[in-house]
């Protein structure tokens, strides 16, 4: 399996998906923009609301899963990584990954209380393409 392929995959897709596990252990499953930085197969990170669902979900429970998609006319791929998301607050992550335009969504600016970002660590993945599918691991 090409590691770096599945890379250049998940860089390519403008959606994502991320799970996270709610109080009666049941899945919950959410669709983001992509990441906004990306660390190899290893670290995703995510801009959101504090005050959001999810945060108060990984908060209580950081297991998680994130997906990447793709549907062409013929071909599907998909990629899902397994493990760990925490809840950032800190401003010099904030800065990190701060865009312009964010202010639409935070009025407050880069420092805005409800701004946090989730940071995922992958551990493992499972790779589909072409009716086949590989686990590896990160």
């Amino acid at each position: 399996m090409d590691l770096l392929k599945i890379q250049k995959f998940i860089k390519m897709q403008k959606v994502s998906f991320i799970c996270s596990v709610d109080e009666n252990g049941c899945p919950n499953v959410k669709a983001m923009l992509k990441p906004r930085k990306i660390n190899g197969l290893k670290e995703f990170y995510f801009s959101t609301n504090t005050s959001s669902l999810r945060v108060k979900q990984f908060l209580n429970n950081p297991n998680a899963s994130i997906y990447f998609y793709h549907k062409g006319l013929i071909k599907y791929t998909g990629v899902m990584l397994v493990g760990k998301m925490e809840v950032l607050t800190d401003q010099e992550t904030k800065d990190m990954i701060w865009r312009k335009g964010d202010t639409m969504f935070y009025k407050k600016g880069v420092t805005d209380p409800d701004y946090c970002v989730l940071k995922f660590t992958a551990q493992s993945g499972r790779y589909y393409c072409d009716l086949k599918t590989e686990s590896f691991e990160v």
